[in-house]
């Protein structure tokens, strides 16, 4: 990607749907499971040249919370891959100080899961580099639903003001407070939609979409959507500068 005055101006946090790995094997005679492990390695290049455009947040949807309706032996595969995925990035986080987080519903992942999150949040917890969120477990509108509980619950105990509540204070409740909103979302694999992810976050997000599927996704793709979002123009309800 270019530099100096001509160069993109690159999006402080980008959040990606990683759709197709099904697909794609099934274009090529493949078992599924095999565009799921294709679609890891994709998440590895992606997350080093967002490292090293100076990315500040890159969100993936990992697992939504309706992939739980697919067939056991594709869900048991799934959650082995993110086991041994968690397990091997290890070293790759460290040396790139990047801080790991997840968001989403902890209920229904294995133990085994839950430890390997655990002691990569930890590990990495004052990384002072990109921070890495995969979203698990995740729905948008499951989000906003724990969030609102929580919300009732303080308000019942008398910790906050029902009166009080705004944007600000509801946003607080979220999976992932301290997160700013995506400046931009891909989605890949042709789909035009967002598929419950980050409803309360993306309401003046960028998307760009792609045909191609995600176990294809390049850097050169990636680089692509960045020099399509920096020449947008964002006005966020207001007007463009005379």
């Amino acid at each position: 990607m270019t530099t100096g005055p001509e160069a993109p101006k690159i999006p402080a946090h980008i959040a990606v749907i990683m759709d197709g790995n099904g697909r794609w094997a099934k274009e090529k005679g493949l078992h599924r499971v095999r565009g799921h492990e294709e679609g890891a390695e994709t998440v590895r290049r992606i997350t080093r040249e967002c490292t090293r455009l100076g990315v500040k947040r890159l969100t993936l949807y990992a697992f939504s919370s309706d992939n739980w309706k697919r067939p056991a032996h594709e869900v048991e595969f799934l959650m082995a891959l993110l086991q041994r995925y968690l397990a091997g990035e290890r070293r790759e986080i460290m040396e790139n100080r990047i801080r790991f987080r997840t968001i989403g519903r902890r209920t229904g992942l294995p133990d085994e899961v839950r430890r390997e999150i655990d002691d990569l949040v930890e590990v990495s917890r004052t990384n002072p580099g990109m921070v890495l969120s995969l979203a698990l477990n995740y729905g948008g509108r499951e989000e906003i639903v724990d969030a609102a509980r929580r919300i009732a619950e303080d308000a019942r105990r008398g910790i906050v003001d029902p009166a009080a509540i705004d944007e600000v204070t509801f946003g607080k409740y979220l999976y992932d407070p301290g997160a700013e909103d995506p400046d931009l979302l891909i989605r890949t694999g042709g789909d035009v939609r967002v598929s419950n992810f980050l409803l309360w976050q993306i309401s003046y997000t960028e998307l760009w979409v792609t045909p191609v599927k995600w176990p294809d996704f390049t850097v050169e793709l990636l680089r692509e959507a960045i020099r399509d979002f920096s020449a947008r123009e964002r006005r966020f309800g207001g007007i463009a500068d005379e």
